[in-house]
């Protein structure tokens, strides 16, 4: 088989199969392979007539069809499975040949297979891919990461797939080594959280404003028409309209409650955690997931533990407004918090992450496209970011629905209905407007206990008491 395609694909389950039928497209010749041959030949007999594609049935024919330096997407389950193919292609591979991982691969593992590529003379990209399978297929956010040198390679391919917005394609680069999986790491938190938060806005208008559920669903609509529009609200509407196919009713009441998880949501709060960002919405996100999980146990707690029943006893289009306030500014908060952690990585990891860039390439493609995801870009644009909260416009916004945020709160906390992600947000807001808080007494019962000093607010230092011998104090960095 001669050398003749520009570019490789191995992994043909639909986001495999989806990607590269977006590049073929788009003009470039692909070879295409997977571990099961029929799978293969199912691919060529759908979409050979899409572009220039030619399958192979086995690694050695695969690498044997790609032209040089050779470049290999590796489209399959994050994990062990990306080492196997790694394992199983490096032997054939050439040195500067490209190794592409465009799975949801852990940031970890990246790294740590960029080190192991480069000491075989390959050169490996970690890139993030959001969308979806109508993503993959039809324009993606990417987020790219590993060399420079590597990644313009195959830029021009790259940003030629990726959603559009404006004329500006929703990929660039994002930095070294694993700074492309990182970045979307984040970006699933977010999901993780904008996903919460919108399902406790519905379980409010139903369970406490009293509407139907077609009603949510118009609700939905009319919101994606305003500051709320983004992906998410629109398919929440359309999730909400749609009917039971096998019955009467809306689909909605026939989806067990049970939320699963693939666990970059847990990957994104563990890393918070090292990192020492408070990443109050998205974890709490996550736990909701796992508490809703426990559906046995809950159902036999509800039948002995005490609390109200949610009681709407007519409609509250006040409170439906309310919500509406709510719902914007916990996003605001759960971005913030998203922005700052990737903020706190970059400089841990000297990524020199362009966090406006990341904005800007999720405008479109990904899960978590928003409208005011223009209004982050602009706000790095226009200088140095602490926290999208103390920008002038998140700022305004925040604070021209503060008061309804705490009514929905108070709503729901009477009427026994959980929202941690709409509690931990404004709780993460009113922690971090004060000026003083009660942390001075941990630190003080921490040093009783353990003797781990204190600060001043007079005084320069680090101070211990002895606590229980004379209760003098002392100062220990002399």
């Amino acid at each position: 088989m001669s050398a003749e395609s520009q570019i490789g694909v191995t992994g043909l389950a639909v986001m495999g199969a989806n990607l590269a039928r977006n590049i073929g497209r788009n003009g470039w010749s692909v070879a295409v392979h997977n571990r099961s041959p029929e799978k293969t030949r199912q691919f060529m007999a759908d979409y050979a007539e899409e572009g220039d594609f030619t399958g192979t049935e086995s690694s050695e024919e695969f690498v044997a069809a790609l032209e040089r330096p050779r470049k290999i997407v590796v489209m399959v389950k994050a994990g062990a499975p990306v080492d196997a193919v790694i394992e199983e292609l490096a032997p054939l591979l050439d040195d500067g040949d490209i190794l592409i991982d465009a799975g949801n691969s852990h940031f970890p593992d990246t790294r740590r297979r960029t080190a192991e590529c480069e000491e075989r003379g390959l050169r490996f990209l970690g890139i993030g891919v959001s969308g979806g399978e109508e993503g993959a297929l039809l324009g993606p956010s990417i987020m790219p990461g590993g060399t420079r040198e590597a990644y313009a390679e195959v830029e021009p391919i790259l940003t030629r797939i990726a959603a559009q917005v404006d004329g500006t394609p929703c990929c660039t680069y994002v930095g070294p080594d694993g700074a492309g999986h990182y970045v979307k790491m984040v970006h699933n938190g977010i999901e993780y959280a904008d996903i919460q938060l919108i399902a406790e806005a519905y379980d409010l208008m139903r369970n406490v404003a009293g509407l139907e559920v077609g009603d949510i669903a118009k609700t939905f609509e009319g919101w994606n028409e305003g500051d709320l529009e983004s992906f998410l609200i629109e398919i929440t509407a359309k999730v909400l309209a749609k009917r039971d196919p096998q019955g009467d009713g809306p689909l909605i009441d026939k989806i067990v409650d049970q939320a699963e998880q693939k666990g970059t949501g847990r990957w994104t709060s563990e890393d918070a955690l090292e990192q020492g960002v408070p990443l109050t919405a998205i974890t709490e996100a996550v736990f909701a997931r796992t508490l809703s999980s426990l559906k046995d146990e809950r159902a036999a707690a509800a039948k002995v533990l005490a609390g109200p029943e949610p009681a709407a006893t007519e409609d509250r289009p006040d409170l439906v407004d309310d919500i509406q306030h709510a719902l914007y500014a916990s996003k605001v908060v759960a971005y913030a918090q998203g922005f700052q952690q990737m903020a706190a990585a970059s400089r841990a990891n000297e990524w020199d992450l362009d966090l406006g860039a990341m904005a800007t390439i999720w405008r479109g493609g990904c899960i978590i496209r928003a409208r005011f995801l223009n209004r982050i870009k602009e706000a790095y644009d226009e200088g140095e970011v602490v926290n999208l909260l103390t920008v002038p416009y998140f700022r305004d916004a925040v604070a021209s629905g503060e008061a309804a945020w705490r009514r929905v709160i108070n709503a729901a906390v009477e009427q026994g209905v959980a929202v941690p992600a709409f509690t931990s947000s404004l709780a993460y807001y009113d922690g971090y407007r004060r000026e003083h808080g009660p942390a001075g007494l941990i630190q003080g019962l921490r040093d009783y206990f353990g003797a781990h000093t204190y600060r001043r607010t007079d005084a320069e230092g680090s101070y211990h008491v002895r606590w229980p011998q004379d209760g003098a104090e002392v100062r220990t960095d002399q």
